[in-house]
C-alpha cells in the first residue's frame, strides 16, 4: 500500500484493497424467505393504511406484506411494480423512515416499524433475479413519444406508455441509463451493478429505445421532437449545480458533490480514486450526506459536513445524519462559508457561526477554520437548458397535476419539475402519472 490515511493531500489507495470492497458492499444483507416471513408476521394490515398514504407511489404496502407472508414473493413484487416500475432500487434508496415506515402503526405504537423497505427489497429482488418481467405491450397503437432523461421519471414514464402500446423513444446525455440511481447515489446503497440491472429488466417490455450521448439543446431542440413525435415527456432532471460564490472556489481541490459521486459509481478501482486526508463537504442533504460517508469510506481521515442552518432543517433524514456520524463524520451545523484559502490547492476553509434573523440566516460576527485538503459543494442543483416556450416556476419546470406543462403536447416529472421533491419514488410517480396523462391525450386524439 503506496499511501494511508495519514497521507497529506489527496491521495489515492489509503486503505488496503480488500477493504474497499468490505465499505462498499451492501449496506444491508437480504432477508431469507424465512426471516421475511417472520418480519411481515408484524404487519397488522390496517384498513386504511397509513403507510399507503404516506407512500408518493401509493403502493398497496398491506397486500404485498400478506402475500410475502404467504410465500408469494412474486405475487407481492407484482403488486409494488404496478404502481412503482423502479420499486427494487426505492426499497434501497426511499427514506422510508419519514414516508411509510414513519406513518406505519408499529413505529407510533412500539418505537419500531414494520421493516417494510426491507420487506419491499425482498419481493422485487427475487423477481427480478428471476429475468422474469410480469407484463406484456398492449396492441401497437402506432403512437410516438420521446422521453428526454433516462432518470427515474423518464424510464418510469417510458415502461408505462410501452405498456400501452406506443413506441417510446428515450433521448439521455449519459453513458448509461438510470440517472440519480445509477450516477448520483452512494455505491453502498445500490451495489452489485443493481441499477443497470433493474433498467435492463424494465426494457424487457420492448417498445423502447434508448439514445444515448444526447442533450436538449445541444443535440437537438423541443421544437424538433414535437414534430418527429406525437408527444414529449421532459425529465432531464438538474445538470447545474449552484456555486459558493466566493473568491477561491475554482481552487484545486474543490469540486462539485454530485461529480464526485458519479466518478466513484464509475470507477471499478476504487483504490484508484483519490481523496483528501482532510475533506470538508459543504450542505445538509442527502447529497452532502453521501459524499460525505463515501469520503470516509474511501480513506480521508477527517471529514466534516458543514450546514448553514439548524440540524432540524436539514434535507437529509436523521437516519441518514446518524449514519453519516456512525462512520466518523463530523456535522456542523449553524455555519456558512466565507471564504476559502489556499494557494493554488486548498488549506483552509473559513466559516461563520450563523442565527435565525429577520431576514433570514445572518453570520453572528464569529469565526472559525477547517483544514480542507478537498472541499465538496452539495448545495443544490439547478436546471439548465430549460426549453424556450416552457413554463417556469421557481427556476423549474411548471406543470400541473397530471404533469402538463405551458407547451400543448409537452409534458414534465422528475427534479426538473416544480413539484419535484428530490427523490427516485416521487419522481417515479410523476413519471408514471404523465404516462397515463399522455396515453389519455393520445387516444382522445384520434388514435
Amino acid at each position: 500500500m503506496s499511501n494511508s490515511l495519514t497521507t497529506p493531500g489527496i491521495a489515492p489507495a489509503r486503505l488496503n484493497p480488500d477493504v474497499y470492497a468490505e465499505h462498499f458492499d451492501d449496506l444491508y444483507p437480504d432477508y431469507d424467505p424465512h426471516e421475511a416471513m417472520v418480519a411481515a408476521d408484524r404487519c397488522y394490515f390496517c384498513h386504511d393504511a397509513p403507510c399507503i398514504t404516506a407512500c408518493p407511489t401509493e403502493i398497496d404496502i398491506p397486500l404485498f406484506i400478506r402475500q410475502i407472508q404467504a410465500g408469494q414473493p412474486e405475487a407481492a413484487a407484482r403488486t409494488i411494480f404496478d404502481q412503482n416500475i423502479l420499486g427494487g432500487m426505492c426499497a434501497r434508496v426511499c427514506p422510508t423512515e419519514t414516508l411509510c415506515e414513519g406513518a406505519c402503526v408499529r413505529e407510533a405504537a412500539e418505537g419500531k416499524p414494520v421493516e417494510i423497505g426491507r420487506l419491499q427489497r425482498y419481493a422485487t429482488e427475487t423477481l427480478i433475479a428471476k429475468n422474469s418481467h410480469p407484463y406484456t405491450r398492449q396492441t401497437p397503437t402506432g403512437k410516438r413519444v420521446a422521453v428526454v432523461g433516462a432518470g427515474p421519471a423518464g424510464l418510469a414514464c417510458a415502461h408505462r406508455l410501452a405498456m400501452k402500446g406506443h413506441d417510446v423513444t428515450i433521448f439521455d446525455r449519459h453513458e448509461k441509463p438510470g440517472g440519480l440511481n445509477e450516477y448520483g447515489i452512494a455505491a453502498y446503497k445500490a451495489a452489485h451493478g443493481f441499477a443497470q440491472a433493474e433498467v435492463d429488466w424494465l426494457m424487457q417490455i420492448g417498445g423502447i429505445t434508448l439514445h444515448q450521448g444526447w442533450s436538449l439543446g445541444t443535440d437537438g431542440t423541443l421544437l424538433e421532437l414535437q414534430e418527429q413525435f406525437d408527444a414529449v415527456f421532459l425529465g432531464m432532471g438538474l445538470a447545474g449545480v449552484n456555486a459558493l460564490g466566493l473568491e477561491g472556489e475554482g481552487a484545486t481541490g474543490t469540486r462539485d458533490a454530485v461529480d464526485f459521486i458519479a466518478e466513484l459509481r464509475q470507477t471499478s478501482d476504487l483504490s484508484t480514486l483519490p481523496v483528501g486526508r482532510h475533506v470538508v463537504v459543504i450542505g445538509g442533504g442527502m447529497t452532502a450526506v453521501d459524499a460525505a460517508v463515501q469520503s470516509r469510506l474511501l480513506g480521508a481521515e477527517h471529514v466534516s459536513m458543514v450546514y448553514r442552518r439548524e440540524r432540524a432543517a436539514m434535507s437529509a433524514s436523521d437516519y441518514e445524519l446518524n449514519h453519516a456520524a456512525n462512520e466518523g463524520v463530523k456535522i456542523i451545523t449553524n455555519a456558512m462559508p466565507v471564504a476559502i484559502h489556499a494557494n493554488g490547492a486548498m488549506r483552509e476553509v473559513e466559516f461563520a457561526y450563523t442565527r435565525a434573523g429577520v431576514t433570514g440566516v445572518e453570520p453572528t460576527g464569529e469565526t472559525f477554520r477547517l483544514k480542507a485538503d478537498q472541499v465538496f459543494k452539495a448545495i443544490g442543483q439547478t436546471l439548465v437548458g430549460a426549453p424556450d416556450g416552457v413554463a417556469l416556476e421557481g427556476r423549474k419546470i411548471k406543470v400541473d397535476a397530471a404533469g402538463r406543462t405551458s407547451v400543448p403536447g409537452v409534458w414534465a416529472g422528475g427534479d426538473c419539475t416544480g413539484g419535484g421533491e428530490d427523490l427516485t419514488v416521487t419522481a417515479v410517480a410523476q413519471g408514471r402519472d404523465a404516462a397515463e396523462s399522455i396515453h389519455a391525450s393520445l387516444m382522445n386524439s384520434g388514435a
